[in-house]
């Protein structure tokens, strides 16, 4: 069996004209986020120390309507819980090239990561200030960076028939720059620390990116016990 076999759920909603796919072995497992706990980063040599993680490059906006978002979040950001204010405040926090806008990199990482050492505290700007005032952080970071290591890809075919597609980023998703990462938290067990499954850890972002209800439907889906047979739909009829 090839070392990279997921197993699959699916379902379709005839409302929507659309099939939903989750990659039921990575929502299952127990993946989390180990930025400042070992995370080695996404440069070219092992980066542990300079606690970048993913934030190394810019950030790039999905769209206008976010990158409003995170004008209006920046504006909220203080001197206490952004390092780089006084550059961003000056210059711009984002630039544009080849149509594609992305937040700028200030000595090394994007300009909203705080380095360690900072008094307002090390890691992202946003999430912190977020934090500080009770909301989530994932209504103030670009969506590429809450989203994180989750990816959701759809298609349309010729009939107009969505097919949604729920699995992990891995590093193909980054392009060719993504096979030169010495580390990719989805690669290795390290990250695979979490004390619940993957699913659970990440239901707010997931409930973001599909709705609350086809989130429930895939956990009625991925909660069921693996052994048991799930007949064809013609024969359930």
């Amino acid at each position: 069996m090839p070392i990279d076999t997921h197993e699959w759920i699916s379902f379709e909603d005839d409302k929507t004209q659309r099939t939903w796919m989750f990659d039921a072995t990575f929502l299952r497992s127990r993946w989390t986020c180990i930025f400042g706990s070992g995370c080695k980063g996404v440069l070219d040599n092992d980066a542990t120390e300079l606690s970048q993680g993913c934030c190394s490059y810019g950030a790039h906006f999905g769209d206008k309507k976010d990158l409003k978002k995170v004008v209006k979040a920046a504006a909220r950001l203080t001197k206490k819980n952004w390092q780089f204010k006084k550059k961003g405040d000056a210059k711009g926090f984002y630039t544009v090239k080849d149509g594609v806008s992305s937040t700028r990199v200030v000595d090394g990482a994007c300009i909203f990561l705080n380095r360690p050492g900072f008094e307002g505290g090390a890691g992202c700007a946003f999430h912190i200030a977020a934090v500080e005032v009770g909301e989530r952080p994932m209504d103030w970071k670009p969506d590429v960076c809450w989203q994180l290591p989750l990816r959701l890809e759809e298609s349309t075919d010729e009939a107009g028939w969505i097919t949604s597609t729920l699995r992990e980023w891995k590093r193909r998703d980054w392009g060719e720059g993504g096979a030169e990462f010495h580390w990719w938290c989805t690669e290795t067990d390290e990250a695979f620390v979490g004390g619940v499954p993957t699913y659970e850890y990440l239901r707010d972002e997931i409930i973001e990116m599909v709705g609350a209800k086809v989130y429930a439907a895939m956990v009625k889906l991925i909660e069921r016990p693996k052994w048991t047979p799930l007949p064809h739909p013609a024969v359930r009829r």
